[in-house]
């Protein structure tokens, strides 16, 4: 785990933990200004969330930049075809139903028409 996903992982549990991980070792914590100690077990059970948050992150990145190369030709004063109003449809549409990182990194981005 990297030191960004045990300390995301604490702070799905307590949004104002003041921690410290080095060396990605979730046995390193130092939990500072009198943070209370989490359970390593109940930080472990946060990853799947925040791996998913993470790649679900990311995904959208990369959609809005798709979007945001298309956006020019939603414009009122164009006329955009059939097939590119589905394609953004399509990428407005990507994230949904996504429950898993697995399922995240699968996602195939449609192909943009010419």
């Amino acid at each position: 785990m990297t030191n960004q996903i045990i300390i995301n992982a604490i702070l799905k549990i307590n949004p104002t933990a003041e921690v410290s991980v080095s060396d990605e070792d979730i046995n390193s914590i130092i939990w500072e200004n009198g943070t209370t100690p989490i359970s390593k077990a109940d930080i472990e059970a946060q990853f799947p969330i925040v791996e998913l948050d993470m790649a679900m992150q990311d995904l959208r990145s990369k959609r809005n930049k798709l979007l945001a190369d298309t956006d020019y030709l939603a414009l009122s004063d164009n006329v955009i075809s059939d097939e590119m109003k589905a394609y953004r449809q399509a990428l407005r549409d990507i994230t949904e139903g996504l429950t898993t990182k697995d399922e995240v990194e699968a996602i195939a981005f449609p192909v943009k028409p010419i």
